[in-house]
């Protein structure tokens, strides 16, 4: 029954304008925080800290409202991804053409800011991706997640070691794999490094399988133009990642930083990226 209304939901707003969508999808941001005092806990402290540590304008409701604009952007480019194509501004597009030419495949890192789900459309115009995602506890949103992401030339797999293998594979072929780098991994696959200037448990996997055999590695953005409008898609190709997996995870981290910077107030605050999963040792400084 969920399925089904959600479904419903779903064919609702593809049939409305972006910019429709994207207004909705404000005001459930504000609600999101106003109703929600988990939601504020984590939120505020972390984009606070990070306007402080770069001097930036803490434009709070600027970003509690593209916080909501995040789900509604995902969600109108699952159900319109031709139209959405139309929509993006491409910036840099030779890094990527220059590194697949190259014939050892692609890893493209893509955090969670503005109209990230946009940007592995955008490759599989040019040549196969391989996605690897987190599947839900719920089957039923696992369903539709899947069947709103299904793009021809996009292949999701997910975050275990079957998942891991086909990224391998794909990348022997030349392909393309995409990351999302922002996440936290379970206890005993990452490591503690530093993220906005504190301790946060990430994953070494890109540098991993960008190590294998010298893999270009490209971090791409979509930031969101004003309401309607479209994004603004650019790629940043990362120096080669050092052997050791906890430098290497630093490096990740700075280059994910840097990513967020092009628009802070579009990143996902409301995650816990700060927090300690199960089966994961201590941050250094709680030892």
């Amino acid at each position: 029954m969920r399925k089904t209304l959600l479904k419903i939901s779903l064919n609702s707003i593809a049939a409305m304008p972006l910019s429709v969508v994207q207004a909705f999808g404000a005001l459930l941001g504000l609600l999101a925080y106003v109703g929600s005092s988990h939601y504020r806990s984590l939120f505020r402290p972390q984009y606070e800290s990070v306007t402080k540590i770069h001097h930036l304008p803490f434009q709070l409701w600027k970003a509690v409202r593209a916080s909501g604009m995040l789900f509604s952007d995902s969600l109108w480019i699952w159900r319109n991804p031709n139209k959405a194509l139309q929509l993006v501004e491409i910036q840099n597009w030779d890094v990527v053409e220059s590194a697949i030419k190259e014939g050892h495949g692609l890893v493209m890192l893509t955090p969670h800011l503005g109209g990230f789900e946009i940007i592995p459309r955008v490759l599989a115009q040019h040549f196969p991706a391989t996605i690897l995602y987190r599947p839900s506890r719920q089957q039923w949103l696992n369903e539709v997640v899947e069947e709103g992401r299904a793009y021809p030339n996009m292949h999701f797999v997910p975050t275990n070691l079957n998942g891991v293998r086909q990224m391998t594979r794909a990348l022997t072929r030349g392909e393309a794999i995409g990351i999302l780098p922002d996440q936290v991994p379970s206890g005993g696959e990452g490591v503690w490094v530093p993220f906005f200037g504190r301790p946060a448990y990430t994953t070494p996997l890109p540098a991993r399988l960008a190590n294998r055999n010298n893999t270009p590695v490209v971090m791409f953005t979509a930031k969101r133009k004003s309401l309607g409008e479209g994004w603004l898609m650019q790629a940043n190709r990362l120096a080669p990642f050092p052997e050791d997996a906890t430098l290497a995870a630093a490096q990740l981290n700075t280059a994910i930083e840097n990513a967020v910077l092009v628009a802070p107030e579009q990143f996902i605050w409301s995650y816990n990226r700060y927090k300690h999963p199960a089966g994961a040792e201590l941050p250094p400084n709680a030892q």
